[in-house]
């Protein structure tokens, strides 16, 4: 792990995301085919898999963004599209890969939405006090809070990201999901990212990650799911799932596997 797991109160009741047997096809082509995975309280799990594998599609399949052709995304044994939309945002936050920014509002604004599923359904539905303090902690956690007032467009792509991630936070879910939540970030905003994550964990919510770093993921991540070609090629502990031999099936390439005080790393190399 980067760092010991400190963070957040617990989100009060726990809450178990899961895919059964889960396919989804566009017509004419098959993106996933019976993926079977289930995401707990108080662990990160990381999906790998080269592009194309179908990471992006199941994780819009598990926030019921889309319906899968067979097969069900479940929470708690519910079916996720049979959940009405404002219960299932007080349960699950995402982040996706669209981060648009042609809105006309203010960092503290955006990160503000988050707060939506949880302000009265009647009436003006006004953000009280808790709600801005939530917002606040969201932004310090992800390190952008100095940015709260300036614009979206103002942001450079990696502080965009992270305002995205601090949505997610001020809303306040038990469970998290994320679609490449450090693509574009440098190191040290990378390792502060994934520490939130950690935080999250420890305060029993359940994360499900994209990630494309295999090193950080193998770091990081309780247990790794490792796609291909829209099915589950390999799932477990990183030291079971990202094996040499499962990421040269995975991604097409050959790799060495090396230890360096007691962590592991990837390296992959030009083939002959």
């Amino acid at each position: 792990m980067i760092a010991g797991r400190p963070g957040p109160a617990a989100p009060g009741p726990e809450h178990v995301l899961g895919a059964s047997a889960l396919s989804f096809a566009y017509p004419g082509r098959t993106v996933l085919a019976g993926v079977s995975l289930e995401v707990r309280p108080g662990e990160i799990v990381g999906l790998v898999g080269p592009n194309g594998s179908g990471k992006t599609t199941l994780l819009r399949c598990l926030t019921g963004f889309l319906t899968p052709t067979s097969g069900q995304a479940l929470l708690d044994g519910r079916d996720v599209g049979a959940l009405g939309r404002r219960e299932l945002a007080r349960l699950v936050a995402s982040v996706s890969q669209e981060m648009p920014t042609d809105v006309p509002l203010r960092v503290a604004e955006l990160v503000l939405l988050g707060r939506l599923p949880h302000l009265p359904a009647a009436g003006l539905g006004f953000e009280a006090r808790a709600d801005l303090e939530r917002v606040r902690g969201a932004l310090d956690d992800c390190g952008v809070l100095a940015l709260a007032d300036r614009p979206l467009h103002q942001l450079s792509g990696g502080e965009l990201r992270r305002v995205y991630v601090a949505r997610a936070l001020a809303q306040d879910a038990p469970v998290l999901l994320l679609d490449e939540p450090v693509a574009g970030l440098d190191v040290k905003h990378q390792l502060a990212i994934m520490r939130v994550l950690e935080r999250q964990a420890s305060a029993r919510r359940a994360v499900l990650t994209v990630l494309h770093d295999l090193d950080l993921a193998g770091a990081v991540c309780d247990r790794v799911v490792v796609l291909r070609d829209g099915a589950v090629l390999a799932a477990g502990a990183p030291e079971e799932a990202l094996t040499a031999e499962n990421v040269a099936r995975a991604y097409d390439v050959d790799v060495e596997l090396h230890r360096i005080g007691g962590r592991r790393f990837l390296v992959p190399r030009l083939r002959d």
